[in-house]
């Protein structure tokens, strides 16, 4: 028995950092888009868990900044 197994073009999902809709680097509007959720929403939990942290969250947010690449 011979199972035939359609292969379909998938788009592979990217992570970027938003040109359109950017606070200051990107970076949470690119996480949101990745996710399909709110941008406002993953700004508030990054917020929080900088206050959380002691700041660690804007150490992330410039590495992030740095390492994350910007849309085509």
């Amino acid at each position: 028995m011979i199972l035939m197994v359609k292969q379909t073009h998938q788009q592979i999902k990217r992570l970027y950092r938003s040109k359109s809709d950017k606070v200051l680097g990107g970076v949470c509007a690119g996480i949101a888009n990745y996710f399909e959720i709110d941008p406002v929403l993953v700004r508030l939990i990054w917020a929080i868990f900088t206050l959380l942290s002691m700041g660690l969250g804007i150490i992330a947010y410039i590495i992030a900044w740095i390492i994350v690449p910007e849309e085509p």
